[in-house]
């Protein structure tokens, strides 16, 4: 069953009788080992999405030796080209579009964000991402249309009055956040294009925009090595790293009586969580939460698959997502930054249509009947990724996505339709241009609609099925 936003706050009775402790820095009532392993359940679900996007925020802006740093912070990395296998820092990445990275500290003062002209039958998008992974602010052609225009991006503490020059003010609500920048290629031969309105993208600082002094700059952030992927699974370091992230995310007031509950068990911004302090037994009790965590996690999937929860309602606002913090970790164990189902809806295929996982053992096609296209305002794609990394699988042809840009090499049906063919190996060159390869093993196809249009928000139209080939 789903957690829901009261079952996921609700405390557990204390037992009488049982021994209780009082864990480094956390507050100083007793607790039992039933009600400590509970709130890590609770925390390690809430919590993983944040240390998980801790850990890529350092590979990109931080760890300046590792194969995947970008820029400094405040600094734009423009990536000319799409995502291969080699991109292995973030879960699910797309293959459509060239990425340009920003990672901001707003601590100090706020940023200018500059877009130039765009045009019109190109779609680009800045997703504004906090420390939390809530989007929570758009800029682009769906949200504010493909002109040149500056917005002022201001964290948490910032309190002034929108300068002249500047189009909106976009608040974060923690002092760090992340932008992701996708720009729309439209085949190989367009990558020039799309390097010209990359160098258009700008940053600067409010100080540096106004032509006045910078403000006094906060203490440089002395950023701990972040656990691995492997790590962050079972380590009971995670709630340690946890910490560290809270320091710069101000309670949300629908948090506080969450965050007092973390509380116990010395889960909280400025509080010292320290394994080494506690018992064999409440050790044991945490590493039980959060195989307990995996556990729903694992019951949402299936959920998923079943098609009783829409993957595309668990990605939004902090107001959109509404509590739904099992919804939030699936998303960033799955495929972390999605995007809001406004700017991009996602129809994922974890199972084939009879229910059974998907797996290059098999054979599939994912049939689009004649007039039954994705409906898109910009574009739409279909791409693997192998389980359970869930990152893009090398094959022989170097083709990670089919994508409506690729309909005119495709071979139509004799009604005129459209056939994917999913499989592990080629169905010979007469059909190879529909082929969408994937691994031996367990595989996960992702359906991106980028800027749908209103009848797929309303449900009217269907995602097509994955069908299994006898």
């Amino acid at each position: 069953m789903r957690l829901t936003k009261r079952e996921f706050t609700k405390g557990l009775v204390l037992a009488i009788g049982f021994a209780g402790f009082t864990p480094a820095g956390a507050n100083s009532s007793a607790i039992v080992e039933s009600e400590a392993r509970a709130i890590a359940k609770e925390a390690y679900i809430y919590g993983f999405p944040v240390i998980d996007n801790y850990r890529i925020l350092y590979s990109y802006f931080v760890d300046k030796a590792g194969s995947e740093y970008k820029a400094a912070w405040n600094t734009i990395n423009n990536t000319a080209r799409v995502y291969t296998p080699d991109d292995t820092t973030i879960q699910t990445p797309n293959s459509d579009t060239p990425y340009s990275m920003l990672g901001t500290d707003l601590r100090a003062e706020p940023l200018v964000i500059s877009v130039p002209d765009v045009e019109k039958d190109r779609y680009y998008s800045l997703q504004f991402i906090d420390l939390y992974t809530f989007n929570f602010a758009y800029v682009g052609s769906r949200a504010t249309g493909n002109n040149a225009a500056a917005y002022l991006l201001a964290g948490p503490d910032w309190e002034g009055e929108k300068p002249a020059g500047i189009k909106d003010i976009i608040r974060c609500e923690t002092q760090i956040a992340f932008l992701i920048y996708r720009t729309q290629l439209f085949d190989p031969g367009d990558i020039e294009n799309v390097k010209k309105i990359q160098a258009g993208y700008q940053v600067q600082t409010l100080s540096n925009f106004l032509g006045k002094p910078a403000p006094d700059q906060p203490p440089a952030i002395d950023f701990p090595k972040p656990l691995s992927t492997k790590e962050e699974r079972s380590s009971l370091e995670v709630f340690r790293e946890l910490n560290f992230v809270l320091q710069f995310c101000p309670t949300h007031p629908s948090e506080k009586e969450l965050m007092a509950r973390f509380a116990k068990i010395g889960i909280g911004a400025g509080l010292n969580f320290d394994p080494a302090s506690l018992s064999p037994a409440m050790n044991n009790a945490l590493s039980e939460g959060i195989a307990e965590a995996w556990t729903a996690l694992a019951e949402e999937k299936r959920l998923i698959g079943e098609g009783k929860i829409a993957a595309e309602n668990l990605a939004g606002s902090r107001d959109f997502v509404n509590g739904n913090y099992l919804g939030r970790f699936m998303v960033a164990v799955t495929g972390i930054y999605g995007n809001s189902k406004e700017e991009a809806f996602y129809h994922v295929h974890f199972t084939d249509s009879d229910g059974h996982p998907t797996s290059g053992a098999h054979r599939y096609i994912l049939r689009m009947p004649p007039g039954q296209l994705p409906p898109v305002n910009a574009f739409w794609s279909v791409t693997i990724y192998k389980l359970p990394e869930s990152l893009l699988s090398r094959n022989p042809i170097n083709r990670y996505l089919i994508n409506s840009p690729m309909l005119p090499s495709l071979q139509k049906d004799a009604d005129g339709g459209t056939t994917l063919l999913i499989q592990h190996n080629s169905p010979g060159n007469a059909l190879e241009a529909n082929w969408l390869p994937v691994p031996e093993g367990q595989f996960l196809a992702v359906m991106r609609l980028y800027w749908p249009k209103p009848e797929v928000l309303s449900g009217a139209w269907k995602a097509p099925p994955l069908q299994i080939v006898s």
